[in-house]
Parts: structure tokens; sequence; C-alpha cells
């Protein structure tokens, strides 16, 4: 008898009061995919509810308490530098009057280093479309989104999307982006686990991620 013969007879002899019964599968549960016939406002609540489910801080505002919204998302956070005011990463387009007065902007470009990036407390963008089947913010990096880069290395992430940026699933995103420009596609802060599923944050990314949106 074979060695592979061998183990296999032991396993059977080892299975042989086992009783004959159908095995229970772990089944994954599926979220619905989103009616495509919702009232607007019912998609982006569903934008809402699944962006929190990734651990992201969710806010609602309006034109007028946006600029509230991003001071608040920001206060209280101690610098890295252990005194002073909080850098903040501030790509070209983002709009000026949403950026606190009480922050020392680092605006971006191609000459702000990756190692200063890293300095920064973190960084304020736009986004280009909001999923909310999948609770999913793309970037197109157009103006008020920065590099890639600016919205990977700092440890706080603070963005804006409007309401009206928001679809139901992603085929009407795909359909919606231009595919010729880069594109980061974000689905909560940046998280991975260990063999003993132990949960990390900041590891690739962002640690926090604040999503302030914005409608009429």
């Amino acid at each position: 008898m074979s060695a592979r013969e061998a183990i296999l007879a032991k396993a059977r002899r080892a299975l042989a009061d086992v009783p004959d019964v159908e095995p229970v599968l772990d089944v994954e549960v599926v979220r619905p995919v989103p009616d495509r016939s919702l009232p607007h406002a019912q998609v982006v609540d569903l934008f809402d509810e699944r962006v929190a489910d990734y651990r992201a801080v969710v806010e609602r505002a309006d034109p007028g308490t946006a600029a509230a919204r991003v001071a608040g998302a920001l206060a209280g956070r101690p610098p890295l530098a252990g005194s002073g005011p909080l850098r903040i990463l501030v790509p070209p387009g983002f709009p000026a009057g949403l950026v606190p007065d009480d922050v020392e902007v680092v605006p971006d470009g191609p000459d702000v280093t990756v190692s200063e990036l890293d300095r920064c407390d973190g960084v304020l963008s736009t986004a280009a479309i909001g999923i909310a089947e999948t609770g999913t913010i793309v970037l197109d990096h157009g103006p008020g989104q920065g590099r890639r880069a600016a919205t990977l290395v700092p440890d706080l992430h603070v963005c804006l999307i409007r309401a009206d940026q928001v679809v139901a699933g992603v085929p009407e995103a795909v359909a919606a982006l231009d595919p010729a420009r880069p594109q980061t596609w974000i689905s909560g802060p940046s998280a991975t686990s260990d063999i003993e599923l132990d949960r990390v944050e900041g590891v690739h990314g962002p640690r926090t991620l604040h999503v302030v949106i914005v409608g009429d």
C-alpha cells in the first residue's frame, strides 16, 4: 500500500461513524442592488449609509454650512508637529472659502515630496462621483482633487462631494467617468487584517475618512 492509500484508508476509518448529512454552507449576505427608479434623495441616503458602513464619518451640509463641517472635521486633532496649527494639504481648485483660517495651508503640487505629504496632518479634496450601491467615492484628480499621492499619504482625508454627484450603481459611475483620466476609488478609510482578523487602519492610506455631502 502506498503512502497516499494509507492516508486515505486512515481517513475513511476515522469517518466511518460520522452520519451522512448535507454540509451547512456559510452563505455571504449580498446586499441588494439599488432600485434604479429610486428618487435621487433616497439614492443619496443610501450612499450616506453605505459610506458609514465602512467606518467613515459622514455628515450632511448645505452650501452655507459646508465650511463649518470642514472646520469641525479638523477641530481637536493634535498636530503631528506637537504644537502649532494643523498642516493641511489643499489641492489647486479646492474652494478657498471652505478652508479654515486656523490651519497652515500646504498647497499641493508636483514639488511637494512624499516625505512632505507624510508631515501633513490631513488633506482636503472634492470628488468626481459617489456610488450609492458600494459606498464608494471616485476621484479623477481634476480641480480640487489633487494627485493620487495627495489623498493616499496624509492620515486624514476630508472629502466634499455634492449630492448631485451621487449615482445609484457602478454602471452609472463608469458611464459618467472619463476612462482617459486617472482614477482613485475609495471605499472607507484604509484598512487591512492580519491572519487573526485583527483590523488595522491607516496602513495603505488615510486612517480617517471624513465625508461631507453637500446638498441644496
